[in-house]
């Protein structure tokens, strides 16, 4: 293992899958957050158009079904991902409904205003919050929904050493105020936001990790890029234990105008 920690870009995509699919989810959420974004938004339709966009294998998606009528398509670059997608779909009995795609954030196989809701849990980082509010609209009905994760910081200052580490992983992270500026600028009407609770990121994202590490490192025993790998991800999650109450995820939901 190199003593100088890398950010995630760093590291080869098949390698990030191959630890990540691993993972029931593949950033900080729960079924009760996700419900919780959703009572924000209009009641859908049994005709009503979804997309997931970042989807990882689904876990956030499966919730989003239990809660929603409509068609979900949820969209990830990672085939793997998407095959686990697709599985998932069958085992929770929603594949009628419920279709995982290889596809690309930012190029995206929908026609103008076919969406009457878009997702994104912990996803939109990849092409960027402002970029991909901006670009995701032309996808949504008027008055259609966009909820989204996203990074963003509790307080104006913080600590130097989180603060060099966002900005060495995503220099985009900003404060809630910003993010809703944004959000507006967009084209959107700000309908609610709210912090994610602290348990999920321990007891959703960081915890089940521990296993899946452990059997990662035995797959990769000499790897250095992999125990590379894995050094990053207990940093981060030491760095959120030591840093929590100056940032994390926020839910933010918008109505098209």
């Amino acid at each position: 293992m190199s003593n100088e920690l890398k950010t995630i870009h760093e590291f080869d995509f098949t390698l990030i899958c191959n630890y990540f699919k691993g993972l029931k989810r593949q950033g900080p959420g729960s079924p009760e957050v996700t419900q919780k974004a959703l009572s924000f938004t209009n009641e859908l339709s049994d005709n009503a158009r979804i997309a997931d966009i970042g989807c990882g294998t689904g876990g956030q998606t499966m919730a989003l079904a239990n809660y929603t009528k409509g068609q979900i398509t949820g969209i990830d670059l990672f085939p793997d991902f998407i095959e686990i997608f697709n599985r998932n779909a069958i085992e929770a009995h929603c594949e009628d409904r419920v279709k995982g795609i290889v596809g690309s954030m930012d190029a995206l196989p929908f026609q103008e205003e076919e969406l009457d809701l878009i997702w994104s849990e912990g996803a939109i980082y990849n092409i960027g919050f402002e970029r991909g509010m901006n670009e995701w609209n032309k996808f949504l009905k008027k008055n259609g929904f966009i909820a989204v994760t996203e990074a963003s910081w509790f307080t104006p200052e913080r600590p130097s050493e989180i603060d060099d580490f966002w900005m060495a992983n995503y220099p985009e992270i900003d404060t809630i105020p910003r993010k809703i500026a944004q959000m507006e600028k967009a084209g959107y009407i700000p309908t609610a936001h709210f912090i994610l609770p602290e348990n999920c990121w321990t007891e959703h994202f960081y915890a089940p990790q521990f296993p899946v590490q452990e059997a990662f490192l035995k797959e990769y025993a000499g790897n250095e890029a992999a125990a590379d790998l894995i050094a990053g991800q207990r940093h981060e999650e030491n760095l959120y234990n030591k840093y929590k109450e100056y940032y994390g995820y926020v839910f933010y939901i918008g109505k098209k105008r």
